[in-house]
């Protein structure tokens, strides 16, 4: 957490979640709500379409010409199933996945069933699927993204050799936010680049004034910098792995709890 101006640790009642609302009734932001007696509203500032089945064929891809998908993403698995539905694609038994995460890898049995000498597994990050890849470079990977994605799984592949095709399935775009114009929050709590991009585009005025920002991970805070914003709740800490985290000690300080 890094307080660029002690004057701006002010009380906190309300924040704007940059992601759709959670399904689970015990989630750690409903919990936080209830536990402070705070306003948590959520609101995706992103949305996903799916690239048209001819601007895929222009990527000239061969999908049964790989060995091994990789997926970062339930967006990744969902657009690049509805591709194989598309164009009549069965994927064969023997095909290797490569997930970041045990959720997107439990997602992946919505579509296939999975065999475990076939799933390598990473614990959240890119990083933890390195050494899977090391020890397999033979593959020929797929990597199914969008057409903004980070670059940490591209570049490691080229520098260390590895044969991998990128291939953009679906687009991640701003989405109208004019329902927020006169919404003013305490906080407001963002995941990804991309999310900053769309505050920016839907309101190219905004002044950040007293408005505190959280930011989850280097890359999300690296924009939010580059754009000129005071970063004054950064996730994940040593204390705090998550955002709920990050937030609730920030809170505590800034209400003298």
């Amino acid at each position: 957490m890094s307080l660029s101006n002690k004057d701006r640790l002010k009380p906190v009642k309300s924040i704007l979640v940059s992601q759709p609302k959670p399904s689970n009734p015990n989630s750690p932001y409903l919990q936080l709500a209830e536990k402070y007696n705070l306003k948590i509203d959520f609101r995706q500032f992103i949305r996903v379409e799916p690239v048209p089945a001819k601007e895929f064929r222009k990527q000239k891809i061969d999908i049964l010409k790989h060995t091994a998908v990789i997926f970062t993403s339930r967006n990744a698995i969902d657009h690049f199933f509805a591709i194989c539905k598309e164009f009549k694609i069965e994927m064969p038994a023997d095909m290797k996945y490569f997930c970041i995460s045990d959720q997107t890898a439990h997602y992946l049995q919505k579509y296939i069933v999975i065999r475990k000498r076939k799933l390598f597994v990473g614990h959240k990050t890119a990083q933890d699927l390195f050494d899977f890849f090391k020890k397999h470079k033979s593959e020929k990977y797929l990597f199914p993204c969008s057409d903004i994605r980070k670059g940490d799984i591209p570049d490691y592949m080229e520098k260390n050799n590895i044969e991998f095709t990128e291939a953009i399935i679906y687009h991640t775009l701003a989405d109208d936010l004019s329902d927020l114009a006169d919404v003013k929050y305490d906080i407001l709590a963002f995941f990804s680049p991309s999310g900053l991009t769309s505050l920016m585009q839907n309101f190219p005025d905004f002044v950040q004034g007293a408005t505190r920002i959280a930011t989850f991970g280097p890359t999300t805070s690296k924009a939010a910098e580059d754009l000129g914003m005071i970063l004054d709740i950064e996730a994940p800490l040593p204390n705090a792995p998550s955002m709920t985290g990050a937030l609730e000690l920030y809170i505590k300080k800034a209400n003298n709890l």
